[in-house]
């Protein structure tokens, strides 16, 4: 371990401290679509850091030059946190990830291998030859960086007495921390605890380490089997903001923060996480991503502290607590509302905004001020869910996007077809089309192709409306795909196709710059991220 890592815990099991290890940014952007730009990677890191994550999983450095970067900046970049590259069990691997960690005040290298017959098949190795890997490699990241961690991706579903075997081997090499990945969410609580409590209790050295549990949402369990795990004695817990993540998601961060702040009583454990901080990350998380939070999400959905029944709001004036086991302050939501218009000013804005977790420069507040007004002229009331929605928006035109909306007007009815005149600044040129379609949405998405000539697979087209009246809000997302380039983009508008319009260019100019900034490098390409735990 690093003398100047402060903030972790002792490795032994009996510790009252959990380790948070958040991987959004390397798991959670497996999620197809979900994959953000250099600058919302470090823009998420240091909200992690800020919150009190104690390591940050800032990327897989080897997948390609824009993932090194990244991880390298935000390695540089980090104040607090822990700062942990992915590798394989490779020494390729494992150099590219030391050289984008090392600038980090505590860098860690996290190595991995699948350890299940399914998984050992994969580099067709025998038990003996994979054994042998992991002595190998777990020894040259630790001749590399004090701060080891190694994972036996598919750990649930490998042989007991091989995983020992595996685990042992780990630990003699140098690895300071046991990651125990549910790769596939196949596991239940009760097999999490008593896998954990086993390999503390049977592995030689295995009371000198820290062990991690890493959960998958495939059943639904993820939050129940990493907090079993503590139970066993784990005190590293690895998941995601939102549960983001390939598949059904990760152990959701805020679940676990919040389940052993509320139930201290009978998980005595506790987190180094600011949880105030929680609403505002889950926010931004979900707008860079393009993943909606579900309205009934723990701790973070829309309806996570609503009250509807008549019952329940009764309750709720006479006392909070009756149907309420946490305050929404704890979380980072206000308690007091302000009712905004089209006579607000930006002192009330940013109070409000600030309520709702986000807390803005003064050119950021400048910039959002203009659209809150802008949407205050068309509605009564703006509502918190509509600045939740304006803050989201990923459309905010930048002088180096090659394709803008100038304008949009369509023409649609009960007669077919319907038509799209539609003005898109491209390279700086301005460029005019009318194109016919099934519906205002599909003109015009047939227009900016003709403007824009591309061949790409429309994914997903969501529209979901932000508020109630006919003068809502709608938000739509558009997710593109390209050779296995995916890119998503959102906006918000009163106008549904213009909302449609400017959510498919942003989507598509994220395209291009995914298209511009891929590796040509083979062994690059041969990363499967789906592979990793």
């Amino acid at each position: 371990m690093t003398d100047t890592d402060t903030r972790r815990a002792p490795t032994i099991a009996g510790t009252d401290r959990v380790l948070i290890f958040d991987t959004t940014l390397r798991d959670g952007e497996q999620s197809p679509g979900a994959t953000m730009t250099h600058e919302e990677k470090l823009e998420i890191a240091q909200l992690l850091d800020e919150m009190g994550v104690d390591i940050i999983e800032a990327g897989f450095p080897i997948a390609s030059e824009g993932d090194f970067n990244a991880v390298s900046e935000i390695a540089k970049l980090a104040r607090s946190a822990t700062i942990c590259g992915l590798a394989r069990a490779n020494p390729k691997d494992i150099d590219r990830c030391w050289e984008a960690v090392k600038h980090a005040r505590s860098p860690r290298i996290h190595t991995f291998i699948g350890t299940s017959p399914l998984h050992r098949a994969i580099p067709n190795l025998t038990m003996d030859e994979m054994a042998d890997r992991i002595h190998e490699t777990v020894t040259h990241a630790r001749n590399l960086c004090d701060n080891v961690q190694w994972s036996p991706m598919d750990a649930t579903r490998t042989e007991w007495d091989y995983l020992k075997r595996t685990v042992e081997i780990a630990i003699k090499a140098g690895a300071t921390t046991i990651n125990i990945p549910d790769t596939v969410g196949y596991t239940a609580p009760v097999e999490s605890a008593d896998l954990i409590a086993r390999l503390i209790a049977e592995v030689p050295g295995g009371d000198e380490v820290i062990f991690a549990t890493h959960c998958h949402n495939d059943l639904g369990m993820a939050t129940a089997n990493s907090l079993a795990a503590v139970a066993g004695g784990a005190r590293q817990v690895e998941c995601t903001i939102n549960g983001l993540g390939e598949r059904a998601g990760n152990t959701a961060l805020e679940e676990i923060v919040m389940a052993l702040k509320v139930r201290h009583d009978i998980m005595p454990w506790s987190t180094g996480v600011d949880t105030t901080k929680i609403m505002n990350i889950s926010r931004r998380v979900a707008a860079v991503s393009g993943f909606s939070v579900q309205h009934n999400k723990a701790i973070v959905g829309k309806n996570a502290f609503a009250h509807e029944s008549g019952i329940h709001q009764d309750g709720m004036l006479k006392n909070a607590e009756t149907f309420e086991i946490m305050r929404p302050e704890d979380v980072g939501l206000a308690a007091t509302n302000i009712v905004l218009g089209k006579h607000s000013g930006r002192a009330a804005l940013r109070a409000k905004l600030k309520d709702l977790g986000y807390e803005l420069a003064d050119n950021q507040l400048n910039d959002m001020f203009v659209r809150f007004k802008a949407l205050a002229d068309r509605k009564k009331e703006v509502f918190d869910d509509d600045l939740v929605a304006l803050m989201r928006d990923t459309t905010v035109e930048t002088p180096d996007d090659r394709i803008q909306v100038k304008f949009l007007r369509v023409i649609c009815g009960t007669e077919a077809p319907q038509s799209a005149d539609l003005t898109l600044t491209i390279d700086g040129v301005d460029q005019q089309v009318t194109a016919t379609g099934d519906g205002p949405v599909d003109a015009t998405f047939a227009a900016i192709k003709q403007l824009f000539p591309h061949d790409v697979d429309l994914q997903l087209y969501q529209v979901h409306a932000v508020t109630e009246g006919t003068d809502a809000q709608a938000t739509v997302s558009v997710r593109l795909e390209e050779d296995g380039r995916i890119a998503t983009g959102q906006a918000a508008d009163t106008d549904t196709v213009v909302a449609s319009c400017k959510a498919y260019v942003t989507a598509l100019n994220r395209l291009l710059v995914r298209r511009e900034r891929t590796a040509p490098d083979a062994d690059v390409k041969a990363v499967s991220y789906k592979d990793v735990g």
